[in-house]
């Protein structure tokens, strides 16, 4: 066994600075001096040599940080070290292995990672206690021990067989209800009992507690929706909410004429009124795009794409899911595999999952920490962990997030809401929904099971207690990477279309995921591949582990499919085989352990009833009024301050750029729009995804929820938010008509109080009057009910989700676009109780469709909260254009849902039926003017984005300050670097034998690389012909073939192209590594050396890629070399944290073939996405790079000047150095991009974001 220590650098030591931060802010820990943050891993299986070379190559990096043996702690430091507990995913250990398997080509090591932490100061024992309850989350972590093992070898127990309750048949109900209490269960006594009274009448015989734990998971709240399926009797009205009566008669006038003579078959319950809008339309014939389809995977649609001008049939697919419970307790890891979650729905309806939205809910995450609730985990801590679960999630799979959004609230400290939502899309030609028949199979494909997420689904369906934080199995663990390939495999049209039904593990594992498939079902848990040995029967059928899927498939095509998933790196194995016995039979070890019939199952337990009392608002509405801080301000500069910094107004810049929005190549509204990137936009919109070719049809997704609303009326909380979330899409250009809904519900623990039963009734039946009044159906949704913690409960929350298919060149975001534009207000008109004109709205909506197709609207931006004023100053926070405004005061604060600012050109005539109000026009100064004040932009944006920056800071202090401006150009006779002559032979010569006379581009796709495919369609485009190359590494021998594979690749291609995206989960504690350790491979190395020396070969790497390039050697030196102290490295990003935006970069060299289309001080607009993109190097070496020519490109601010401010220089990087090149100049490596561009692509943002970097590299071997 060996350990070793790695510590960074203190100016590179972002962690302990931020823990030293955060222990000193919020434990008030005074004489706290400094802490040190040192990386442990133990290693078993490896020579001392293999050690040695892995302690310098994969777990150091001798640029910024140091590797020993042993730590020595002084007089005056206490250390103690965190690590994960046993059976949890540990994603760096798990990196380090997969690449020290690389390096030595045989089996994975056992690597155990841990954190040090060394405390220096005088700490009490009681503030260590608090120290260690601070850092050390007992969900999923726990104290390690200082002392090195001596071996790593886990001692495996075998598992007893599953236990058979002797009691469960004879014990009375009394009996019955007291051990449910015992087991911990879910289900309600009643499903107890009546589950007694089947084995005991029906089998004859005690079940096992398997088969009880399976129907707890198979009937919990969270699979089977069993709050909203009970039978509602008896609904009272108190005074004042008539207008909840009404609606409620109209449904139940809707009932009748959707259900005729099946009416008494239909018992009114919460998932009737949910679902009652979309029956009443399907009925209509108005409803006519939806798939129809016994699968239930997502909400989807039939849309035409035009693709390269021609039309053709595809599924856009939308779903919404919650991570409330998990996220709660484990935010990080909760976070994380909620989007994953997520991902799996429409995944598993073979759809690409291309755009994500995020909308959570928390109390303040600025409470101090000495405020939090015993039992909880503070605010700011969950929030801030949960927003870098979800990220990293979304940013290692490769999906761009459109839109984060967080709502706040005092009562979601009882639980969290954590919401994901993502839009998918597929030809429906590749989409077969079969039929399952008896001999066909199930097999199991994706990721490993564990113990992770062992009763998820039952722990997310209970109420919330002081013991929350001791559920550790309760929380899945996500492997983004695995999911990655799961996406790939499912591209394969010929794949898919052999798929009769795949069903994601989910909620309830194999229990529920296979058990859905089909009817009759015999499921064999001694195929199912384990993370670990040990795992009993019980834990196999209900484990949640993440990353699987299940499909059935015809037996004769088993083969096919084992071989298809090891093309892309996957496990594939039959575990289930589908019967006609009417019976779910589970055998573990050879044995029955669930054999219970289909008909039995199927009755979801007992079917519940309950009263609802419908209570009244109270009297003080916050509707047609202003933010209550606003009303007390003196001033109206005042006022806009205090409304811009609002909790639920303020900007989130901070927490948005954490999550990548650019990959894909496909997003056309940046989330922050305008050339300072400052203005959100009101939805996310994402062109349909494409291998090749080009489309102008995209999809538009937006929310709406405010639970001030919400908390007053639920009725008025749910008008409101499916109303939001549909203008939204309209002032995001959508068509009205084109909208489809999915809401998310979460509600409080209901239990028998008809009170509480009242307040989901009313918000669905808010929904429901939406739908029915503006003709658009809630096609999908989700609920969660059990936002309670003892006695305070969550907002009564329905989250609405609205989709729309439409046209790129539609698009519209909410930025001034010019100066002397005129600004025009159109008001929805509202009833004497507060709802919307439906009509009115309709009509408007479509006028702003016609007005907007004419072109006529430059900027458009439907109202929320905090009214006009906040409308206004985010519209111009964007290009900082300013507006004078005839408003009088009164007119500028109160909130304004349902209304529309719009920017049109000056003099421009509007249609009579908007009967817009003309308020001003745009200005070049940038301030507001209004109402006899004068308001400097830059103060109002100060305000705005002041709130939250403690929390998710969008600033950092500059760290170096040394730039200078470079500009190397190189006579076009002597850029082939030797004799044009002979090098050009030399390139000809490397393409002989092409039928094309394509120059070949190799793309190698590691586990976590995500830009794998917008590289190949550049490269295509450009007249490359670009190959993927999957690496596999599940068995050494997969390794070893794919190293030779890939060097054969290499070695037929002239250009070798690094991709972007998280290899290896950028772990072991550092990006690119796994990448590097590929390169350094004898085989790889040979063939790339060859390439470059020998036959005049190109390469480029951006992101990742450059991340390997660059800790290899290749850039700067050109050769593959071990790293040295003191060589350029990347390192992580001043800000410490994730950086997703565009920045503008200038061409300073045009050494390169790789710019030879470009001029010296050209400036492009390229995204961003990385948390190591920072160039370091010492001054002297930069001097050199400079002279040499290898300083490629720099970042700039918009007048082209190199600049080290966060705003334009996002990393940090020294001298503003954003790419370099090898001396020869043919291998490049730059952080941003270029590669994600197309038309229509970011429309809100400003520049040239065409590099014509492809062009010339294919050129290059013309």
């Amino acid at each position: 066994m060996h350990r070793v220590f790695v510590e960074k650098q203190t100016e590179f030591n972002s962690p302990a600075k931020e823990l030293l931060h955060d222990l000193r802010e919020n434990l008030s820990l005074t004489n706290l001096e400094a802490i040190r943050v040192i990386q442990r891993y133990d290693i078993d299986g490896l020579s001392d040599a293999d050690f040695a070379k892995a302690s310098q190559l994969i777990l150091s990096e001798p640029q910024v940080e140091s590797a020993t043996a042993s730590i020595s702690i002084a007089a005056g430091e206490t250390a103690f070290a965190v690590e994960f507990l046993p059976g949890q995913f540990d994603q760096r250990a798990d990196s380090a292995a997969q690449c020290i398997q690389i390096l030595n080509q045989q089996e994975k090591p056992i690597v155990v990672s841990a954190r040090v932490i060394v405390l220096q100061g005088t700490i009490t024992a009681e503030q260590l206690v608090a120290i260690k309850a601070y850092v050390i989350n007992a969900v999923d972590s726990r104290e390690a021990s200082m002392e090195a093992p001596e071996s790593l070898a886990q001692e495996i127990t075998t598992p007893a067989d599953v236990e058979i309750l002797e009691w469960f048949i004879t014990s009375s109900d009394e009996e019955l209800t007291a051990k449910r209490n015992e087991l911990g269960l879910a289900m309600s006594a009643q499903d107890f009992i009546f589950t007694a009274r089947y084995f005991r009448d029906e089998e004859g015989r005690n079940p096992s507690i398997t088969e009880i734990k399976m129907l707890d998971t198979y009937w919990s709240d969270h699979c089977r929706h069993t709050t909203f399926a009970t039978k509602l009797n008896e609904v009272t009205f108190a005074d004042g909410t008539e207008i909840v009566k009404a609606a409620y008669v109209k449904y139940q006038e809707t009932r009748e004429e959707v259900y005729g003579a099946k009416i008494d078959t239909r018992p009114e319950c919460l998932m009737d009124i949910a679902l009652m809008g979309m029956k009443e339309l399907r009925k209509t014939g108005e409803l006519d795009n939806v798939e129809v389809s016994e699968e239930i995977n997502a909400a989807s649609i039939v849309i035409p794409v035009d693709v390269d001008g021609v039309d053709q049939e595809w599924l856009l697919m939308f779903k919404n899911e919650t991570h409330n419970h998990p996220t709660e307790i484990e935010p990080f890891g909760g976070a994380a595999t909620c989007l994953g979650g997520c991902i799996r729905d429409p995944l598993s309806g073979r759809s690409y999952v291309y755009q994500a939205m995020r909308v959570t809910g928390a109390a303040d995450p600025r409470t101090p920490f000495a405020d939090t609730m015993a039992g909880k985990l503070p605010q700011r801590k969950i929030c801030k962990g949960a927003a870098d679960g979800y990220s990293s999630y979304g940013n290692q799979i490769g999906l761009a997030t459109g839109q984060v959004a967080e709502v706040y609230h005092p009562n979601y400290v009882a639980k969290r809401m954590e919401i994901g939502a993502v839009v998918a899309a597929a030809p429906k030609e590749n989409v077969f929904r079969g039929t399952p028949a008896a001999g066909d199979v199930i097999l199991l494909i994706g990721g490993r099971t564990g113990r992770d997420g062992v009763g998820g689904a039952t722990g997310s369906s209970k109420e919330h207690t002081d013991t929350a934080l001791d559920n550790s199995a309760e929380v899945q663990k996500g492997n983004a990477p695995t999911e990655r390939k799961v996406q790939r495999l499912f591209r394969n049209g010929e794949l898919t279309k052999k798929i009769k039904i795949c069903n994601d593990f989910g909620a309830g594992g194999v229990s529920v995921a296979i058990g859905e498939i089909a009817p009759s079902l015999v499921i064999n848990l001694d195929s199912v591949k384990k993370k670990y040995d040990g795992l009993d029967g019980t834990e196999l059928a209900i484990s949640e582990s993440q990353e699987r899927m299940a499909i059935c498939v015809d037996p004769s095509e088993i083969d096919y499919f084992m071989a298809e998933c090891d093309k892309e790196n996957l496990e594939c194995v039959k575990v289930a085989d589908v019967t006609d016995s009417g019976r779910l039979v589970i055998t573990w070890r050879g044995k029955k352990i669930v054999d219970f019939s289909r008909a039995f199952l199927d009755t979801n337990g007992v079917t519940l009833s309950a009263d609802l009392q419908v209570n009244a608002p109270t009297t003080e509405t916050p509707l047609g009024k202003s933010i209550a801080s606003v009303a007390s301000a003196s001033s109206v500069a005042a006022k806009f301050t205090t409304a811009l910094s609002d909790l639920n107004s303020c900007g989130q810049k901070g927490l948005g750029e954490q999550f990548d929005s650019s990959v894909g190549a496909g997003t056309v509204l940046s989330p922050f729009g305008g050339k300072y990137q400052l203005t959100p936009t009101d939805s996310m919109v994402a062109k349909i995804p494409l291998i090749a070719g080009n489309t102008t049809t995209c999809s538009y997704m937006s929310w709406g929820f405010n639970p001030n609303i919400a908390s007053w009326s639920p009725y008025h909380g749910a008008v409101y938010a499916v109303t939001e979330s549909v203008c939204r899409i309209v002032s995001a250009g959508g068509r009205l008509s084109d909208v489809r809904l999915t809401l998310q519900e979460y509600f409080e623990k209901l239990g028998t109080d008809p009170a509480r039963w009242g307040k989901p009734f009313a918000a669905l039946l808010g929904a429901f009057t939406v739908q029915n009044e503006l003709r658009l159906a809630a096609i999908g949704g989700k609920d969660s009910m059990s936002g309670s913690f003892n006695e305070i409960d969550v907002p009564p929350t329905l989250v609405s989700f609205a989709v729309a298919p439409g046209k790129t060149t539609l698009a519209v975001s909410p930025e001034f676009k010019e100066v002397d534009s005129d600004l025009y207000l159109v008001t929805t008109p509202r009833d004497e109780n507060h709802i919307p004109e439906f009509q009115k709205l309709m009509e408007i909506a479509k006028a702003l469709y016609a007005t907007n197709e004419a072109g006529d609207i430059n900027s458009m931006h439907t109202l929320a909260e905090g009214g006009i004023a906040v409308g206004i100053a985010k519209m111009a926070f964007g290009n900082k254009i300013g507006a004078e405004l005839t408003l009088a005061e009164d007119a500028l604060f109160t909130e304004g849902y349902f209304n529309f600012l719009l920017e049109v050109k000056a003099g421009a005539t509007l249609p009579a039926e908007l009967n817009a109000e003309k308020i001003g026009q745009t200005t070049a100064a940038q301030n507001i003017t209004v109402a006899g004040e004068t308001l400097a932009i830059d103060t109002l944006i100060a305000a705005w984005t002041g709130t939250l920056e403690s929390t998710y800071p969008s600033n950092t202090t500059v760290a170096h300050s040394e730039l200078e401006t470079f500009s190397y150009v190189e006579e076009a006779s002597s850029l082939l670097g030797e004799s044009p002559k002979s090098t050009s032979s030399r390139r000809t010569k490397s393409l002989e034998g092409s039928s094309t006379a394509r120059p070949k581009v190799v793309i190698p796709c590691f586990p976590g690389t995500n830009s794998e495919y917008d590289s190949a369609k550049m490269f295509n485009e450009a007249g490359g012909d670009a190959h993927i190359e999957v690496f596999r590494n599940i068995t050494s021998d997969q390794v070893n073939a794919s190293l030779a594979a890939l060097a054969k690749q290499i070695n037929e291609s002239q250009i070798l192209m690094l991709p972007g995206g998280f290899s290896a989960g950028d772990e072991p504690d550092g990006s690119g590594k796994f990448i590097a350790t590929v390169l350094r491979n004898p085989l790889v190395r040979d063939a790339v050396m060859d390439l470059i020396k020998n036959r005049d070969g190109l390469v480029l790497g951006i992101c990742n890629g450059f991340q390997a390039l660059i800790k290899t050697g290749l850039v700067p030196y050109g050769e593959i070399q071990d790293p040295q102290a003191g060589a350029p490295t990347l390192t992580f990003n001043d800000i410490g944290r994730h950086i997703a935006c565009y920045a503008t970069t200038r061409i300073a060299s045009n050494k390169s073939p790789w710019l030879a289309n470009t001029q010296v001080g050209d400036l492009h607009s390229i995204p961003f996405s990385h948390g190591e993109g920072k160039f370091y190097a010492t001054e002297e070496e930069i001097k050199q790079l400079a002279a040499n020519g290898q300083i490629a490109t720099q970042y700039t601010d918009l007048a082209g000047a190199p600049s080290m401010d966060i705003a334009h220089n996002p990393n940090g990087s020294l001298f503003a150095i954003e790419g370099i090149t090898s001396p020869c100049g043919r291998v490049f490596g730059k952080m941003g991009h270029t590669e994600r561009r197309g038309q229509d692509v970011a429309k809100n943002i400003a520049g040239n974001k065409h590099q014509p970097l492809f062009k010339a590299g294919v050129e290059y071997f013309a």
